[in-house]
């Protein structure tokens, strides 16, 4: 087992807050890898109209939260280290 996997696993031991607080150290540590000079306002906008031009490629409320709660529960990343991204739409 890596040094990864075993700190991976530690951590996964964690309480969900003390395991925020780490992840929220180790990101401190990082630099930004989307420095948007506009603070995101172009991909949120582009988002929106992404939904408006088709409202299925979104999640409802309850989808939105169905899945952030298995993701809770399965506690792992996809194979690229990723979480899914999600597209939350109003209900």
């Amino acid at each position: 087992m890596t040094r990864l996997q075993e700190l991976e696993q530690q951590a996964g031991q964690l309480p969900e807050g003390e395991r925020a607080v780490l992840v929220a150290r180790l990101l401190a540590t990082l630099p930004p890898m989307l420095a948007d000079a506009d603070g995101g306002v172009a991909e949120a906008r582009r988002r929106d109209a992404e939904l408006d031009a088709n409202p299925s490629a979104g999640h409802t409320d309850k989808q939105f939260r169905a899945a952030i709660a298995a993701s809770r529960n399965q506690n792992t990343f996809s194979k690229s280290g990723m979480v899914p991204q999600l597209r939350h739409r109003s209900s």
